[in-house]
């Protein structure tokens, strides 16, 4: 299917309040107009090996398509397990704006019975929902027996959007940061299968993701507010990042960080390490393979040059 061509004008709220930004990247001044429909030229050259991204090119697409059918097939044969036996399993998306969380997500559930597959993107809480328990909004969309659950962003909101747009207090922030260890061990003692996943993007391919939605006819939706305000923020939203990292990186619910400058490699290496992680019937270690330590990996250690 070729890609629509781009209009030259799309517009939303959004983009009518983008203003062009300095920006200091890889100790470099760099000028960036999101209005601007022609990406700079070091936007475009840097965005793939942007971050320290391990690969010089993308994953051939007929490998990215065969490998992702095999490990498709065997989530179909993960999801029958789970309604077998009853069993719960909760996989928790974060990641930069733009890092890839939906495509990931749907590349996930394609093939799996959508009843018992739920995806989880909450807007902003009600005014109920302020006055309740943090976690109280988050726990009413838990799996139950036989279901596989996603978030698309979660209670981690707290961790990075909120404390660095000001939508938290630093009281709140922390407090957060104390709790949520005990909170997710709860999840654990209950017996369902849990994961956290940080997409993680390179600065450069943000703004190339960003720049490819606001001249989008068809994705011009995605690029809110929060793009906008978030473009000069990337050093702030690094040290929040390293912050949770060290506070919620447990045994008992690990971050697993999987770099995803190109959403191929990145969409199959969690497929991969949910797989690897289930011991469902009639699991195909071969046909799973083996994880790419250069794109998926442990914690902060992953983060080195983030």
């Amino acid at each position: 299917m070729k890609k629509p061509k781009k209009a030259a004008v799309v517009e939303n709220d959004a983009a009518e309040n983008a203003v062009a930004v300095q920006l200091k990247i890889d100790g470099k001044r760099r000028d960036f107009d999101i209005n601007d429909p022609e990406l700079p030229g070091w936007v475009k050259k840097g965005a793939l090996s942007s971050g320290g991204y391990p690969y010089q090119e993308k994953l051939d697409k007929d490998l990215y398509e065969e490998t992702l059918e095999a490990l498709q097939m065997e989530l179909v044969k993960m999801q029958a397990w789970l309604q077998k036996g009853g069993h719960r399993v909760l996989v928790v998306f974060e990641g930069r704006d733009a890092a890839g969380k939906g495509g990931t997500i749907a590349a996930v559930r394609e093939y799996m019975n959508p009843r018992q597959a739920r995806d989880v993107a909450l807007p902003k809480p009600t005014e109920t929902e302020r006055g309740q328990w943090y976690f109280q909004r988050y726990i009413s969309h838990f799996p139950t027996t036989g279901e596989f659950v996603t978030f698309d962003r979660s209670w981690y909101n707290r961790a990075g959007v909120e404390p660095v747009m000001g939508f938290c207090t630093a009281e709140q922030h922390l407090k957060f940061l104390e709790e949520t260890p005990r909170f997710e061990q709860m999840i654990k003692n209950e017996g369902i299968h849990f994961f956290k996943f940080w997409l993680n993007l390179g600065q450069e391919m943000q703004l190339k993701r960003f720049h490819d939605r606001r001249h989008s006819p068809l994705t011009i939706w995605k690029f809110s507010p929060m793009d906008v305000a978030g473009i000069t923020k990337w050093d702030a939203y690094t040290e929040a990042l390293h912050l949770m990292m060290d506070t919620t990186d447990t045994d008992e619910a690990p971050w697993i960080v999987v770099h995803s400058n190109d959403k191929r490699r990145a969409r199959l290496e969690v497929i991969r390490h949910i797989l690897l992680n289930l011991d469902y019937e009639g699991r195909d270690l071969q046909r799973i393979g083996t994880p790419d330590p250069r794109i998926i990996g442990r914690g902060k250690a992953m983060l080195a040059n983030h």
